[in-house]
């Protein structure tokens, strides 16, 4: 993963992407009253009716992969959440995306990840043309 200067521009931002995809599992749960958080949470939303976690899970229903990108997108960049959400949907692959300061992460379902892996690479490489 890369930690260079943010990248604003839609161009730059998918030709510099590099999908990765983990090879573990993970699900999103919910976190029940005041019980603490799991350790091993990749991420925590808090909303009104309370906390969800996205933990590894190799045994969950539904799985999901993450596949993160490796550009360190600006945070008030515009166009790469709907560039790959899209270029997904066009093929029916849902897509969840949590952003984080450096990257983002993409939870796509498990059995369809290496086809996502193969839209998201060949987005990237037509932005390098």
């Amino acid at each position: 993963m890369t930690r260079g200067r943010p990248v604003s521009d839609l161009g730059e931002m998918l030709a510099g992407m590099r999908p990765d995809l983990d090879d573990r599992a993970f699900a999103f749960v919910v976190i029940e009253g005041d019980r603490p958080p799991p350790v091993d949470a990749f991420a925590l939303v808090h909303e009104a009716e309370g906390r969800s976690a996205i933990v590894p899970a190799p045994d969950a229903d539904p799985r999901f992969a993450r596949i993160t990108l490796a550009v360190h997108s600006a945070l008030e960049a515009v166009g790469l959440t709907a560039a790959v959400s899209g270029a997904l949907a066009a093929k029916g692959i849902a897509c969840n995306v949590v952003a984080g300061f450096h990257h983002d992460h993409l939870f796509v379902p498990w059995e369809r990840r290496v086809e996502a892996l193969g839209i998201l690479d060949a987005l990237s490489h037509d932005a390098r043309r």
